[in-house]
């Protein structure tokens, strides 16, 4: 049902903003792996979740006119045996995407160190999207 539900959300996405390819995905476009989410607050966005069933999953988002190509790919598998849903995206190259990453609150005068992470979560991406393009 759930997986039906965002199969739905992405169909309804604009189809002048997302092409069809019959012969593999578009060559302008970089890919992204995870759960996607419709954006609870901005409708022309989506969340997708990196490696939502990893140790360190990162939520990513996207404007949906950015988005150039939907891809099935098969479900990931929690240790419960659920299905949780997953897609490749093809964005547009040159596009602005968000991270959002969690932190933790510690002390009142000490500055957000983020980033020295920022490497950390580019690798994180990019080692599970390539895997996904395999």
């Amino acid at each position: 049902m759930l997986y039906n539900n965002i199969m739905n959300y992405l169909e309804m996405l604009p189809v002048s903003s997302i092409a069809k390819y019959s012969k593999g995905h578009p060559g302008d476009g970089i890919p992204f792996t995870g759960y996607p989410r419709a954006n609870p607050s901005e409708k022309d966005k989506l969340i997708l979740v990196n490696d939502p069933l990893g140790p360190e999953p990162v939520v990513l988002e996207f404007k949906l006119e950015d988005i150039l190509y939907v891809e099935e790919i098969p479900s990931a598998v929690t240790k419960a045996g659920e299905g949780v849903p997953l897609v490749k995206l093809w964005i547009k190259r040159g596009a602005a995407g968000v991270i959002i990453e969690p932190f933790e609150v510690d002390e009142v005068n000490t500055p957000l160190k983020l980033a020295g992470r920022v490497q950390a979560i580019k690798e994180r991406i990019l080692q599970t999207g390539t895997q996904a393009a395999h």
